[in-house]
């Protein structure tokens, strides 16, 4: 059993359900509103949770109702928050996500206390991280503290997964160089390299690319088509599973949260690991919301 520690964003998500997306100026009624746990770093956790890893967590909310839910919601999961901080002057991560009847989303994200943490409280927490094979991260909060997060990782041998999301015009050299796996999609893969994915010989380009910024292993979420991957002299392409998506919010996280759990440290199963994390968002886009949509072990069975 995998050990896996997550430092990023804790968010409440309000999602507002409507037949299709506003155009500006207009005005129009929706089918549904609710709230959930979501944030990409707690949505990669509860993926990993569920499919029986240990799971930790670093990161921070707001001492307001918001954080209350949100430890709530994780603890009940049994996700270690021990290294998730309560700021006082800090509103807890929220996301406002639109869904229309295509299973399309358009999501607006309030940092708050995702970016209010610090590289100190992750030193404060290393030995979560020393304790475990994989560090995860993204882009949903502070890059100085995931950068100290993986670079205790990288000196204390454990692998990082870096999910470079929502997307960044520079990456600091720092993070890359300490980086052992990538997961971009295809937008984030232009914005990286620079080069445009259309088919798989752009695919291989583009991965050779983040290869030569010391990343030793490459996943490139291609929607619907599945995932490419480049790792060791290995590539391919793993198909996704094909089903009828209502919601395709937290779709990646699933994935790389469900990948993680069973993916050996020599990245030797990757293929395996790939096919079951796909088979994970494969039900998770056939549900509303964030983390109610996140399947079990059992149910991928």
């Amino acid at each position: 059993m995998n050990t896996i520690t997550i430092i990023g964003s804790i968010n409440l998500d309000r999602t507002i359900r409507v037949k299709q997306m506003p155009k500006p100026g207009e005005t129009m009624h929706t089918k549904e509103i609710f709230s959930a746990g979501g944030g990409k770093g707690a949505n990669q956790a509860v993926a990993a949770k569920r499919s029986e890893t240990v799971t930790n967590f670093i990161g921070a909310v707001g001492n307001d109702a918001a954080g209350d839910m949100m430890r709530e919601l994780l603890s009940e999961e049994g996700i270690d928050l021990s290294g998730v901080q309560t700021l006082e002057k800090q509103a807890t991560g929220q996301a406002y996500i639109i869904v229309d009847d295509q299973g399309e989303n358009s999501i607006m994200i309030h940092s708050g206390a995702n970016n209010a943490f610090t590289p100190q409280q992750v030193k404060e927490h290393a030995e979560l991280i020393k304790a475990s094979d994989f560090v995860i991260a993204q882009f949903e909060s502070t890059l100085e503290s995931t950068i100290e997060a993986f670079t205790i990782a990288r000196q204390a041998g454990v692998k990082t997964i870096l999910n470079p999301a929502p997307a960044l015009e520079e990456v600091p050299e720092d993070l890359l160089k300490v980086t052992d796996m990538i997961i971009p999609n295809e937008t984030e893969t232009e914005i990286l390299t620079g080069i445009k994915v259309t088919d798989e010989a752009s695919l291989k380009t583009a991965s050779d690319h983040l290869h030569q910024l010391g990343i030793e292993a490459v996943i490139i979420t291609i929607g619907s088509k599945g995932a490419f991957y480049d790792v060791n002299g290995r590539s391919g392409i793993i198909p996704a599973f094909k089903v009828n998506a209502v919601d395709t919010t937290a779709a990646g996280d699933t994935f790389i949260g469900a990948m993680s759990s069973i993916l050996a440290k020599d990245f030797s199963n990757l293929e395996q690991a790939i096919e079951y994390g796909n088979k994970a968002s494969s039900l998770t886009v056939q549900r509303f919301g964030a983390q109610p949509s996140i399947p079990y072990k059992n149910e991928l069975k």
